[in-house]
């Protein structure tokens, strides 16, 4: 008596396999769950932060205000009339540093000028004592 146990012909091992094995798949999903569940409370935890907001104050001119204009060639120019040199600047600086209080200083630089003209200036005003000052920049455009 004989039983038969598979197919009739043992040649054709060439037939293709319609089965897919999930195995590999399952696992693979199952070390990322881990990862993604392992991670996330440490993604989502930050210090809580109060971030400044953008604010826009209005530029109010007042008498005893000065402008200070840097041009790209280096001429420096105190509210639109021509400053010498670099000891008339101190002297003037110095006029107003013992002011109770001190005006209110914006420097206003070309585009275009050196860093070494604007430290020049900065170092006038250590030297001659001013406590503040501005760098007066045009807003990036905003994109309405």
């Amino acid at each position: 008596m004989a039983v038969g146990m598979g197919p009739a012909d043992l040649d054709d091992d060439d037939e293709v396999m319609a089965a897919i094995n999930t195995t590999p798949l399952v696992d693979v999903m199952l070390v990322l769950l881990i990862i993604f569940l392992i991670t996330i409370p440490v993604a989502v935890y930050t210090m809580p932060l109060q971030l400044p907001k953008e604010v826009t104050h209005p530029f109010q001119t007042r008498p005893e205000n000065v402008a200070l204009s840097i041009t790209k060639d280096g001429d420096v120019f105190w509210n639109n009339q021509p400053v010498g040199d670099s000891a008339a600047l101190l002297e003037k600086l110095r006029t107003i540093a013992v002011l109770v209080p001190q005006p209110e200083i914006k420097v206003y630089g070309d585009e275009n000028v050196r860093y070494e003209f604007i430290g020049r200036v900065v170092l006038a005003f250590q030297r001659a004592g001013i406590a503040k000052m501005s760098f007066v920049v045009e807003p990036p455009p905003r994109g309405d």
